[in-house]
């Protein structure tokens, strides 16, 4: 049988072993199994990498979002493999995983060597950190589900010492004047989506922590949130009104948005732009930009550009191999009418799966391949409970519309609800809804531990 390798549990690389298991893998009485398709990702469990903002901030449980790729693997015929993807011998068509090891640093597993027919690489994005001065010692990204829940802890932490530190001065009498100055301040690097929806979730969360007696700070002046963007405005990959917009609703949630400052420097406790202002940091979110893994240039002459993102065709081949093939993040496909290449976005992904199920398909019959051709629908950013705010484009509506409120956080919630359908279909996707929210009302708004 056709052996199918995808490396990646991402959004798109999910969605398409579970559809390769369902239409090749998964045997039935009338149709016996053409193809055997592996999973492999460097961690058991998937959550949709958009949702890591919430996680962050509280407003969700990773717990009750994550899905273990081993019980998916089992619903729909592929096999999951646990691995880091260390090497690629093309000429034996093998890829080498890595050992996995435990918490405690024992193996569990030892380093393997998986046969493939057809490869894809999905393997996503990591935080660029630019070669900033203490970038990765001193601030923390939010690539995985480990770096959000360490964020959450450290803010719940931070507001608790805040808070005790106010009532020791209290206690030792009159004689200090109320401070002008936050008693807890979050900084946040980078204007894009990440940055801007974790600091409306920030302010959700410090309200919630209040009202639940975590502390008794205020929780708009009291705790306060800087977002550094070293552009003109935030989201520069939107349009200018959506980001303008997005900046007034900010500021209204008490968000003090630095423009046009580079950051220089991130030492503990202070954040240094280029232009000598230094911020007062607790905690320092770095969300700046995203780069490739590094393990992509290392792959036995797999070309790779400057962000370190694989080189493909229209086809979404590798350009020196016709066996491998990238979506997503890490690869760097052609947009035609386009100066830049096909973002790195979860729409993006969604489509590129659903093309390669096309492309696989022409592949086992010995076909042409098609070419594949990204269609933008538009982009939303979410504030919270607040608002949100995005445009559509031409795709859904035959125009260009900004929208925001209650419309545009209806289509933002729409998106994670389409990928939950893409994994399960429609009907487990609507359970899965009505599940959330009956733990939504039952359940605390923010998590408090």
């Amino acid at each position: 049988m056709h052996r199918f390798i995808i490396v990646g549990g991402g959004a798109g690389g999910l969605e398409l072993a579970t559809r390769l298991g369902d239409r090749y893998a998964s045997p039935s009485s009338r149709h016996p199994a053409k193809a055997q398709v592996t999973l492999v990702d460097r961690y058991p469990t998937h959550i949709w990498k958009p949702l890591l903002h919430e996680v962050a901030a509280g407003s969700m449980d990773p717990f009750t979002q994550e899905l273990e790729y081993a019980a998916q693997a089992r619903w729909h015929g592929f096999e999951f493999q646990q691995g880091e993807l260390a090497g690629i011998d093309r000429a034996a068509k093998r890829i080498t995983l890595s050992a996995v090891l435990d918490d405690d640093g024992a193996e569990l597993l030892p380093p393997r060597d998986l046969e493939y027919d057809t490869l894809i690489i999905a393997i996503g994005s990591t935080t660029a950190f630019f070669g900033v001065t203490g970038a990765p010692e001193y601030s923390l990204a939010l690539d995985t589900v480990g770096q959000a829940e360490r964020f959450r802890k450290r803010l719940i932490a931070a507001c608790m010492r805040a808070e005790h530190q106010v009532h020791e001065r209290v206690e030792s009498g009159p004689g200090t004047s109320p401070s002008t100055e936050p008693r807890i301040q979050v900084a946040i690097v980078g204007g894009g989506a990440t940055g801007v929806e974790l600091s409306a979730e920030l302010r959700n969360t410090a309200q919630v922590l209040s009202a639940y007696g975590l502390h008794k700070l205020d929780p708009r002046h009291d705790v306060g949130i800087v977002l550094i963007e070293a552009g003109p405005r935030i989201l520069p990959a939107l349009q200018e009104r959506v980001s303008t917009a997005t900046a007034e609703l900010l500021t209204r949630l008490g968000v003090k948005v630095m423009i046009g400052e580079t950051v220089a420097e991130v030492a503990p406790g202070i954040v240094r732009t280029a232009s000598g202002k230094t911020i007062r940091a607790d905690l320092t979110v770095w969300a700046a930009g995203i780069k490739a893994p590094p393990i992509l240039g290392e792959l036995d002459g797999l070309p790779v550009n400057r962000l370190g993102q694989l080189a493909v065709r229209r086809t979404l081949q590798t350009e020196t191999d016709d066996n491998i093939f990238a979506l997503g993040d890490c690869a760097a496909c052609a947009w035609p009418g386009n100066e830049r290449n096909v973002p790195p976005r979860a729409q993006a992904a969604h489509q590129q799966a659903s093309f390669l199920m096309k492309s696989f398909a022409a592949r086992l019959e010995n076909r042409p391949l098609p070419e594949f051709t990204y269609r933008d629908f538009g982009s939303l950013v979410s504030l919270g409970h607040f608002s949100a705010v995005g445009n559509l484009m031409g795709g859904v509506i035959g125009g260009n519309m900004l929208i925001e409120g209650l419309f545009a956080r209806f289509m933002y919630m729409s998106l994670y609800r389409l990928h939950i359908a893409a994994l399960h279909g429609y009907p487990r996707m609507v359970l899965d809804t009505f599940a959330h929210w009956l733990r939504r009302s039952t359940l605390p708004r923010v998590k408090l531990h």
